[in-house]
């Protein structure tokens, strides 16, 4: 093993610490959206609240997509630079490396988005009983990622007579509600579609 001052000379190191900073910056975007969900299961109204005023935010989560590829790219750098390897020669010596870092990055940004948010969402923690006939609405919502559904959802759970809600991607919300006790207008007018617009399908 080479251990030569020359930036370009290669040192071997274990690729593992690309793929476990590629599982750090892939879920450190989603730190609020997670955050408001374990809130939300335990009750804790007042840090829900807080958490709620940061989802309110519209493509909060795509800035911090690309704030986590920017860590991604700074890691790699520093990586580089201490081992010796910031240039040309280096970086394709380490093409393992820095490929590995932001694949894991990627791809754990979109398994959060497309597969961890969307099964959360459908647990249906504090499920309101209800009784009598119910009727199905379908709401088209336009949030801008499937992490916002958990907000959605705790929103439509505060009205008197919706039962079961499912979230569907990208952004569909299958809900049942008694018609005796609300109804669609009540139910579309809330607070929380005039940030994020919805539609009946």
């Amino acid at each position: 093993m080479e251990n030569k001052d020359s930036c370009c000379n290669i040192k071997s190191n274990s690729d593992k610490k690309g793929f476990l900073s590629g599982i750090v910056y892939g879920l450190l975007p989603h730190t609020f959206c997670i955050a408001f969900v374990i809130f939300s299961v335990l009750g804790a109204t007042f840090a829900t609240a807080i958490f709620k005023n940061i989802l309110l935010i519209p493509y909060f989560f795509h800035f911090l997509v690309i704030i986590s590829l920017v860590f991604a790219t700074i890691s790699a750098v520093l990586y580089l630079r201490k081992q010796n390897n910031f240039c040309i020669a280096g970086i394709k010596s380490k093409w393992k490396f820095i490929t590995i870092l932001y694949s894991v990055t990627i791809l754990v940004n979109l398994s959060m988005f497309f597969i961890v948010f969307p099964v959360l969402a459908n647990i249906n923690y504090g499920e309101i009983s209800q009784q009598g006939q119910l009727k199905d609405l379908n709401l088209v919502v336009q949030i801008p990622c499937s992490g916002h559904s958990f907000l959605i959802i705790s929103e439509l759970k505060k009205v008197d007579g919706v039962g079961d809600i499912k979230f569907k991607i990208p952004n569909i919300f299958e809900i049942k509600y008694n018609p005796a006790k609300t109804s669609v207008e009540k139910i579309t007018s809330l607070e929380i579609f005039k940030t994020y617009k919805a539609n009946i399908q």
